[in-house]
Parts: structure tokens; sequence; C-alpha cells
């Protein structure tokens, strides 16, 4: 990263290269995977659950077909509205990247493709959860609102096929905190020269 580009910003950056002790990108990743894969997990179990009446009363649940699908939409529309936090951070922070440039991934790319493929593939991604959320929505409230099945199996494939993409993506983001130590602490004392075993004594 240019330093006087930090300097114009006026941020002070720790150990890790970020104004701020724990990356903020990775929380907001976890939290979008999340509420992602519980939407479309629900909204599975809300189709191929059958019963339109309360089970597992000896427990104090009530599960019907239709709290299925609620929570399935609820989570889905919270993963639309934190994947725009996800990625702005995620950006955010890929400015302020100095990966370990000698190093390659363990599929072989480069930091600076590695980091152009996983901003890249956010930005997409948060596409495809917009648009799905909107999907989803309109199933909901327009196209399937008296139906008992409230979301289409094209919508569910959609769903499955966006997890694999999610995985790939995820396991770029890894590879730049796990191979390339970006943002990692640790990672970036070594890279100046300091021993971060007798820092952290």
């Amino acid at each position: 990263m240019n330093s006087q580009f930090i300097d114009s910003l006026g941020l002070r950056l720790g150990a890790n290269g970020l104004p701020y002790e724990i990356p903020i990108h990775p929380q907001l990743v976890h939290l979008t995977l999340g509420l992602f894969i519980i939407g479309i997990i629900f909204d599975i179990a809300g189709a191929i659950f059958l019963i339109e009446r309360p089970i597992f009363k000896f427990l104090g649940l009530t599960a019907i077909r239709s709290g299925f699908f609620d929570v399935g939409w609820y989570n889905l529309l919270a993963a639309a509205v934190v994947t725009f936090f996800t990625v702005a951070f995620g950006f955010f922070e890929l400015l302020l990247a100095n990966p370990l440039v000698e190093k390659k991934t363990a599929w072989g790319l480069s930091p600076g493709l590695t980091m152009l493929l996983h901003g890249l593939g956010g930005v997409l991604l948060l596409a495809i959860i917009v648009a799905m959320t909107v999907w989803r929505g309109l199933q909901r409230y327009r196209w399937r609102k008296d139906a008992s099945r409230q979301v289409q199996w094209s919508y569910l494939l959609a769903g499955i096929a966006i997890l694999g993409i999610l995985y790939v993506h995820g396991t770029l983001g890894a590879q730049l905190g796990e191979e390339l130590g970006i943002h990692v602490t640790a990672a970036k004392l070594i890279q100046e020269g300091t021993n971060p075993d007798l820092l952290f004594k």
C-alpha cells in the first residue's frame, strides 16, 4: 500500500496494518455466511416439511411450515443488509493490505491476483445475494403468497449453487490471511523483522 496515501488518510496503523486491533471484514463475513446458510436451510426445510400442524409440543416447540419460511426470509433479508457492510469493510481492508509478495497461495495464485479475485467476487456475491433476496421477496409477497410452499424449487437449487460459490470465495479470503499474512499481526511483525514471541511475553 502507498504510504503517502495512508498518511493522507491520517490513519495510525497497528501491527496488523489496520487502524483497529481486530479485522472487521472476517467477522462480518461469518455473519453474512451464517445468515445466508440458515436462510437457505430453513427454506429447504419448509419446502420438504409437509405437516401443517404444530409438532414437538412435548418440548414446547411449535414448528409449522410457515415458521420455517419466516426464518428463511428474515435471515436472507438480514444477509443482504449485512453484506453491504461486509463488502465495504473488505475493500477498505484490501486497500490497506500489504501481502507477502514472494509467496503464492495453495492454488498457485499470486497475492495481487488473489486480492483482485476476492474483491471482484465480493461485489458479485453482494449482487447475487441482493438478487436472491428480491427473488425471495417476490415469491413471499406476490407469486406464492397463498401457496403452502412459499419458495420455488429453482430458487432452492440456486441457493445451493451459491453455497458452493461462497465456499470457493471464502477459501480465497482464507488464503489471503493464512497464507499471505494480510492483516495478521504476527505475519506483519515478522515481515518487519520483529520476533512476535519476544514482543508479546
